[in-house]
């Protein structure tokens, strides 16, 4: 158990980094284009299109080379989905996908990238082009990796949602999956009882055939009441992979890890809620002893969501009417700064359950 706590601890403190990257890369428009391309530095440009096989196979190459360049100020590593901006795809002659193109410092002229498609490679080019000597990032991953040690330890644990994928090495499929794979561990790294976790099935065959893999990739979900593992027969994109966690695990999410606006809600304390907002005097003290009833009954995180009602009920008396409004507004404030995701945590739950008492 021991190495499973520490995981989770490098975990939490690689969450940064690892939900920043998907920033690292900058999403061009036909906005912004050219106040970000042909200015004060060189741009490689990535020119794609989201169902593109080979444009998913790149992703995680050419994140890691965003994640590489952003401290680089001579140098911008950029995308354009070219289903959304056609006309400046068209502008800059792409026909295929992905294209890759590399704009000098003060220019709008480019020339087509023609070389591998490895971060490596990648690099060396922009390096060449930019005058730059930047070495590739080291990216961590937030997906558990598992073995024949840690299996039964971190997917048969009765605390734990564990959704595992088995994959072969060599599988193209799985290659595809790999950076979506990686965004659905960084959406939920928050969750302590959420795990999302990868097998190769190639090196731990007796793993795969205990569990019935016969295809690669083979997804299967271990919940905390079924250890047998069910097998996960849901789309393969981001949203997908979201929607069904929330829906199986009761975490709310969305795919950049942020929590929802129904995170923190009990529907139990709903009408309560709405009979203590509207009532006066002594009876808004009778409906909050009727809260605090129903939040004695709560368990697991709800519990934790109904003591922020119960905070919230008795600074509404305390404070007044506009308590709950003024308050909205001040962790909207502190939500725009640049605070960690586990304060943003904490600032969202208690927003979602404020604005129930407006």
């Amino acid at each position: 158990m021991e190495r499973y706590q520490i995981w989770l601890a490098l975990g939490t403190l690689t969450l940064f980094f690892v939900s920043a990257l998907a920033d690292d890369v900058v999403v061009l428009t036909e906005d912004n284009f050219e106040k970000e391309v042909g200015q004060d530095r060189g741009a490689l440009v990535e020119f794609y299109a989201p169902w593109c096989g080979h444009c998913k196979k790149l992703a995680p190459e050419y994140e890691k080379l965003g994640a590489s360049f952003k401290k680089a100020k001579s140098v911008l590593i950029g995308k354009v989905d070219c289903d959304e901006h056609k006309s400046l795809c068209s502008k800059y002659g792409v026909q295929g996908y992905p294209t890759i193109q590399w704009f000098p410092k003060g220019s709008l002229e480019p020339k087509k990238y023609e070389g591998p498609r490895s971060t490596e490679a990648l690099a060396e080019y922009v390096n060449n082009e930019g005058g730059t000597n930047v070495k590739i990032a080291a990216v961590p991953s937030n997906v558990v990796v598992l073995t024949a040690d840690n299996f039964d330890e971190i997917v048969l644990d009765k605390s734990k949602d564990v959704l595992v994928e088995f994959y072969a090495p060599w599988c193209g499929h799985c290659k595809n999956l790999a950076p979506t794979y990686e965004k659905v561990a960084a959406a939920f790294t928050l969750e302590d009882d959420v795990v999302v976790a990868n097998l190769d099935a190639d090196k731990y065959k007796d793993l795969a055939e205990k569990y019935g893999v016969s295809g690669f990739p083979t997804l299967k979900f271990f919940p905390k009441g079924n250890k047998d593992g069910e097998e996960y027969g849901g789309g393969r994109d981001l949203e997908d992979f979201v929607s069904f966690i929330n829906e199986k695990c009761g975490t709310s999410r969305d795919g950049k890890g942020q929590l929802t606006s129904t995170a923190g809600i009990v529907a139990s304390l709903d009408a309560l809620v709405k009979e203590f907002v509207a009532a006066s005097g002594d009876e808004k003290k009778a409906v909050f002893s009727k809260i605090e009833r129903g939040v004695e009954v709560l368990e697991g995180s709800t519990a934790r969501h109904g003591k922020i009602y119960l905070k919230v009920a008795k600074n509404y008396m305390d404070k007044g009417s506009d308590y709950a409004k003024k308050e909205i507004d001040r962790l909207q404030r502190m939500l725009d700064k640049s605070i960690s995701a586990a304060k943003a945590d904490e600032f969202v739950l208690k927003k979602n359950i404020l604005s129930t008492f407006t």
